[in-house]
């Protein structure tokens, strides 16, 4: 009988540390390591091209069926894009609209079906609703948060902006985010709080986590 794929859910409010968690947690599990986050970028970027108005819904629906997802790569493999480079979806233009396209029910549910086929192999996944509504049946379930101070500095350190402008922009991030996705753990997540966690010991904690569901592995 073929073992069922290790699939992990992570979820978490954005600067908490949960990317730089998922890729580490990725490579150490030997499976893909998928940023949804990064699909709807492409669909924010996408519509920018197309002037594609952030609150048509049809043809913003339009624009997420014709995105084209793959996992290439390796150690970890991860999610790419077509068409677009890694500048095109971090742009300002993008931040300002991407909790705004992803706030339509239709568009979810496209790009949830979208990345329940990538996953389906066997994934860390990370968003905000990753383990409540994309993969409820993942084995382990991981939440990540961090105070905001922490949060505005690691994001602030990330882009090399000013502090006081990474504050607002994600205040402003935070509350658009919120009417689409409250953040709140799933039933069952384990809770980790990075604020005074290294990177190392943040993984630590989700290794820890992860041998407990798959005891050897790693």
């Amino acid at each position: 009988m073929t073992p069922p794929a290790v699939l992990v859910a992570v979820d978490g409010a954005a600067g908490s540390g949960k990317s730089t968690l998922a890729r580490g947690l990725a490579q150490e599990l030997g499976v893909a390591y998928i940023n949804t986050g990064l699909m709807y970028r492409a669909l924010a970027a996408a519509s920018i091209r197309s002037n594609t108005a952030a609150d048509d819904a049809e043809g913003l629906v339009d624009l997420a069926r014709a995105l084209r997802f793959t996992v290439d790569g390796k150690n970890p493999p991860e999610l790419d894009v077509e068409g677009y480079l890694h500048a095109d979806l971090t742009t300002p233009e993008v931040e300002l609209r991407v909790s705004l396209v992803a706030s339509h029910p239709g568009v979810r549910t496209v790009m949830r079906d979208r990345q329940r086929t990538l996953g389906a192999d066997g994934a860390v996944m990370e968003g905000r609703d990753i383990a409540t509504v994309v993969l409820p049946q993942a084995p382990l379930k991981l939440f990540v948060r961090a105070d905001r101070n922490r949060r505005i500095g690691r994001r602030a350190d990330e882009r090399g902006d000013d502090v006081d402008a990474v504050g607002e922009a994600l205040q402003q991030r935070d509350a658009r985010d919120a009417r689409t996705n409250p953040l709140q753990p799933a039933p069952g997540a384990v809770v980790i709080d990075t604020t005074d966690l290294s990177i190392e010991q943040t993984l630590d904690a989700a290794l820890a986590a992860a041998r407990r569901v798959w005891p050897g592995n790693p």
